[in-house]
């Protein structure tokens, strides 16, 4: 038996501009996906996945073959057929792959829902069992700049800078002072990544200084040693993505009487947002938002 675990993710800065080469700050969280695979002796690949409250959400039986659907168990045809599809991808890459027969089972530590990388934990399990490169899987599967899997391998904070297959990462230790006053929370929609990249690549190609002011709010963010400083570095770092998407910030949008800041995490409009300040829980609970999330909980 074989068994693979890959923490989820938050994007803190560089939200669409990484898809440019900007320096992304990403952040691993303390929930994630496992994945658990068995061999059978018979030549069929049966497969469940789990939600966190230990629902099955997909239940199929492929062959080993060609990974044509053998038994669905009620599973929507559009996740069967992505299932398959990420299959076959990885056939084409790892011609040895599933050879025989599996049982798999993934199991996720969130709710799909919150957007922390359902797809992402899933596509670094699969590349680690079939030892194929992750991003090559995630490009010719879901697409995205790949920073999600370099979370995912490196089950750590860091730095990443697109670069195709051999991206650029870097370690880090962040462990911010005012950690105690930051709160993530959920908006209460879920945000389709992928629909979102594709309306972004329809857009003008930022400037080489948008992307340098970019790395340089992110420089400046991680060695921010007040929640004031951190507050002035994430508000104009929401003005100029703002401007670059022709969108008003979330805080002028939804929240213009919080006593805080604010920032967007990933795609706009849904999913976390990251917020500052002590009143968070009560703000935001009162606001028809109820999960607000700690900073040291949410955070691997």
């Amino acid at each position: 038996m074989l068994e693979f675990y890959s923490p989820g993710k938050l994007l803190i800065t560089a939200e669409y501009l990484v898809l440019n080469g900007a320096r992304a700050f990403a952040l691993p969280t303390q929930k994630g996906q496992h994945m658990r695979v068995t061999p059978l002796e018979v030549p069929v690949l049966k497969w469940k996945s789990y939600t966190h409250t230990q629902e099955v959400w997909m239940g199929v039986i492929l062959s080993v073959d060609n990974f044509e659907c053998i038994e669905d168990n009620a599973t929507p045809l559009p996740l069967i057929k992505k299932l398959q599809d990420i299959l076959k991808c990885v056939r084409v890459l790892q011609p040895t792959f599933c050879s025989r027969g599996f049982e798999v089972e993934t199991n996720l530590d969130f709710d799909r829902s919150w957007g922390l990388g359902s797809s992402s934990t899933f596509i670094n399990n699969i590349a680690q069992w079939a030892q194929v490169n992750p991003y090559e899987l995630l490009d010719k599967t879901f697409g995205g700049s790949g920073y999600d899997v370099a979370v995912a391998q490196a089950k750590q904070a860091l730095l990443y800078t697109r670069n195709e297959y051999t991206p650029v990462v870097q370690s880090l230790s962040y462990d911010p002072p005012f950690r105690d006053q930051l709160y993530f929370v959920h908006l209460n929609k879920k945000q389709d990544s992928q629909q979102e990249v594709i309306a972004y690549h329809k857009r003008s190609k930022p400037s080489k200084k948008q992307i340098e002011t970019i790395n340089e709010l992110t420089a400046s963010l991680l060695s921010a040693s007040t929640l004031s400083h951190f507050n002035e570095l994430i508000t104009a770092h929401e003005k100029l993505i703002g401007s670059l998407l022709q969108q008003t910030p979330i805080i002028e949008r939804l929240f213009p009487d919080f006593n805080g800041a604010i920032k967007s995490l990933g795609a706009w409009g849904g999913d976390f947002i990251l917020a500052t300040g002590a009143s968070c829980p009560t703000y935001f609970n009162e606001k028809g938002y109820t999960t607000v999330v700690p900073y040291a909980e949410m955070i691997a």
